[in-house]
This record gives C-alpha cells, structure tokens and sequence, in this order.
C-alpha cells in the first residue's frame, strides 16, 4: 500500500455543532464553557454573547459611557435593517468600524 492511502477516521478532524447557531465547527474554533465543557459556541456566536452582556450591565447601571454605547448599538442595529453593510461604497467601512467599536 502506497501513503497516499486513504485518511484514517483519527486524522479527520472531528467537528462540533454550535450551540447558539448549529453550524459545525472543528474544536479550535469553539469556546467551551467552564463548569458545563459540554456546552460549545463559536467565536462568532461568542463576540455576539459578549455583546448582549455588555448590553445587559450597561442597563443595570447607566452613566455617560453606557449611554455612548446605547447609541452605537441603535446605530448598528440601524445600518443592519437597512442592509447597509452591503453596500459596496460603505459596506467595508461600516464593517471595520463595527468590529472596532463596543
């Protein structure tokens, strides 16, 4: 037999489904929770949890900078129902500045 044979089910990589989105994923690029590792989410999913956290803890306690932050997340949710991160004159720099702000 030559070593171009057929790959073993050990050196296929095994993926895992995304609990918040179900799409499969390999296991680097998912984010296990510590006391229930039986959990796993994807990096996208996780920014997204993050958010809605950074959401929550801005509403329990306002000041200056929560209230910034409010409107940036109005502003994002804005230029998301317009679809206006597809657009090809300022859909790349929304999308860089949305990956650069709270």
């Amino acid at each position: 037999m030559t070593t171009a044979a057929a790959a073993t089910e050990s050196d296929v990589a095994e993926t895992v489904e995304c609990w918040c989105c179900a799409t499969a994923y390999e296991e680097s690029d998912l984010v296990r929770l510590g006391s229930h590792p039986e959990v796993a989410v994807c990096l996208a999913c996780a920014h997204y949890l993050h958010l809605q956290a950074r959401g929550r803890e801005d509403a329990r306690r306002p000041s200056p900078t929560s209230r910034v932050r409010d409107q940036l997340r109005a502003a994002r949710r804005l230029v998301i129902r317009r679809g206006w991160q597809h657009n090809r004159v300022v859909g790349a720099p929304l999308r860089w500045l949305g990956r650069h702000l709270p």
